[in-house]
């Protein structure tokens, strides 16, 4: 408490004191960056993360602690299916164990798909063996259910065939014409056969199929005997965390395949509305269900979403943005408690010509928002070489050597990209702020993507041509989004977080002997009582901790001991696990306009894989 010993009757300081107490919280005075921080969100709740049901369980796959034992600042993560279901139960241990309460569940495409003449699905023109086996007393199921629908009316009739694959199994709640949809089992193979209206309108009864003939589509499912959901939401129960399933995925339009199909829309809608009916009967107030995750994955950029009813005005509307907001009506009609998220990638560079600046992502964010998301996390895209991490005093320093493969050679981040990480969350975060004035409750998580754009240290063929990253790099991504988000997620767990070359520790081992490092992520002028400071927020900032502020022209560092943590609470909607330490120190002998570095280093004297970068208007 030695900053205590500061003269009471220093009154000039008291009263620059009292100034700075009293500024408005937008004044850009107090902070790095005059922008918002992280806000609260009543959709908050919904993914708060429920208890374990206990400390351990067991079952054929053996006894599973449900401690924490090594919380880090990212809490939730992408999970590829498998068929393997110990597999699921030892990848949510992993994850709980480093304070990991959500899980993001990759799920797979609804597909048109021709028929041959007998009425088999067809793949690149030969019979696909995934429905092959689908058959109904010998007869292929499309023609089977064509012929069901000829029997009420003669004039009905199969115009397009669709198929979905999934390893869920679903009640009765999927089927609304018990007369021409049925469930088939075939071995270890259950399907699901789905007939829909061609216009979308799927009846609430079934008077239309005999009354007048139409054209119908038939959705064919491939599922399994065992649901996959069930299991991983009693995982969820039992590990205490939330699981977001994945909605289906829309058709891509074969014009432009980054585009969702808007012909197979009503077809989309219709399936949808079955599912989640289905999951409202099988679910409902299920803890661990989180939300649903919508997987077709667009470009943040300047789009336009209004959802108006004027023919014009829709016009206008984003293609993809429309096929969202479909899908995302039959959520809120069915479990409107349960929020959708989204995560869309982002693209700073320069050289491409379908880049978007930080304020043109703002817009596409606002449009996101209209669609019915709860939560928007936009992928950070430093993974693939989109996005860079740096600072505003560090534009014309050199990319980093990582991202050389994908901006070129002998560039400086300025030259390369349009913003940093920071600078797009920023924006974002103003559009979140925005958008909540409007009425639209949506939340800003951050992806942060745990992989290199090079292949140099491969995870596998699962990953493609991505290699892993090291947990210095994660956290510098951290510090760089923290401020402005209220959760931090990854893509993704298998395989980049368990993939290790011979010798080498997993990106998940680096973590569990690591989490513990400082990760600063803000930093603010803020006095307390008669003297000047600086309020740190991050993790892991202890009361031993210290501080070395530099800045250009400085004749020598200056390292100053912690003086309190927790005397103020982070701000309201900041991510779980996030503190604050103050540190007195005089702004005055700043030069004006002057970037200054904030290094933060633990008590052990591991120093934080990042420094802060502030600026103080004074």
């Amino acid at each position: 408490m030695r900053w205590f010993t500061a003269l009471l009757g220093v009154a000039i300081l008291a009263a620059v004191a009292a100034v700075m107490l009293v500024l408005p919280a937008d004044d850009p005075a107090p902070s790095s960056d005059s922008s918002p921080i992280a806000s609260p969100s009543a959709a908050s709740s919904s993914t708060a993360a429920p208890t374990p049901a206990a400390a351990t369980f067991t079952d054929p796959c053996g006894t599973f602690d449900t401690a924490v034992k090594a919380p880090y600042a990212v809490t939730g993560y992408w999970l590829i299916p498998t068929t393997d279901h110990c597999t699921w139960r030892r990848q949510f241990r992993a994850i709980h164990q480093v304070g990991g309460d959500t899980v993001i569940r990759i799920g797979w495409g609804l597909q048109a798909r021709p028929v041959d003449e007998d009425g088999r699905v067809l793949k690149d023109g030969e019979v696909d063996s995934r429905y092959a086996p689908c058959e109904e007393d010998g007869v292929p199921c499309v023609t089977a259910a064509e012929n069901d629908l000829k029997a009420l009316n003669p004039g009905n009739r199969v115009s397009w065939t669709f198929v979905y694959r999934t390893d869920e199994a679903f009640g009765p709640g999927i089927f609304r014409c018990p007369e021409v949809e049925k469930k088939i089992e075939v071995d270890d193979t259950v399907f699901y056969r789905l007939i829909a209206p061609g216009d979308g309108s799927d009846d609430a009864s079934c008077g239309n199929l005999s009354s007048q003939g139409r054209a119908y589509h038939v959705i064919l499912i491939a599922a399994a005997k065992e649901d996959s959901l069930t299991e991983l939401l009693d995982l969820g129960d039992q590990f205490g965390m939330k699981v977001f399933p994945a909605l289906p995925l829309a058709p891509r339009d074969p014009g432009q395949s980054t585009r969702a199909s808007e012909r197979g829309v009503n077809t989309l809608t219709t399936l949808t509305r079955r599912i989640l009916q289905d999951y409202g009967d099988r679910f409902q107030g299920r803890a661990s269900l989180g939300g649903f995750y919508q997987p077709f994955e667009l470009q943040m950029r300047d789009m336009v979403y209004s959802g108006a009813d004027d023919p014009d005005e829709a016009a206008k509307d984003n293609p993809t943005l429309r096929v969202y907001a479909s899908q995302h009506g039959i959520v809120e009609q069915v479990m409107p408690d349960k929020p959708i998220l989204v995560s869309p990638y982002l693209e700073a560079r320069k050289s491409k010509a379908f880049s978007a600046t930080p304020k043109e992502v703002a817009a596409g964010f606002e449009a996101l928002a209209r669609t019915g998301v709860g939560i928007v996390a936009p992928q950070d895209s430093r993974g693939t070489g989109k996005v860079g991490l740096f600072w505003p005093d560090e534009r014309d320093e050199p990319v980093d050597d990582r991202l050389r493969p994908v901006v070129g050679e002998g560039l400086s981040n300025g030259e390369a990209y349009h913003g940093s990480t920071r600078d797009y969350y920023r924006e974002m975060a103003g559009a979140r702020d925005r958008m909540a004035e409007q009425g639209y409750d949506v939340q800003l998580w951050a992806n942060v993507e745990a992989f290199e754009p090079s292949g140099a240290e491969p995870c596998g063929t699962r990953t493609g041509t991505r290699g892993r990253t090291d947990k210095d790099r994660l956290d510098r991504a951290v510090t760089q989004v923290g401020r402005y988000v209220s959760k931090v997620v990854s893509y993704m767990w298998s395989d980049f977080f368990t993939c290790a070359a011979p010798g080498t520790p997993s990106l998940a081992e680096e973590i569990a002997r690591d989490h513990d490092r400082p990760i600063p992520v803000d930093a603010v002028r803020l006095p307390r009582d008669i003297q000047d400071g600086i309020e740190i927020r991050g993790y892991n900032l202890s009361a031993e901790s210290q501080a070395t502020i530099t800045w250009e022209g400085q004749e020598t560092p200056r390292t100053v001991a912690v003086a309190g943590v927790g005397l103020e609470p982070p701000p309201p909607g900041t991510p779980a696990g996030m503190g604050t330490a103050w540190v007195p120190f005089d702004w005055g002998q700043v030069p004006e306009d002057t970037w200054v570095r904030i290094e933060i280093t633990g008590p052990d004297g591991r120093r934080a894989a990042e420094p802060l970068h502030v600026r103080i208007t004074l």
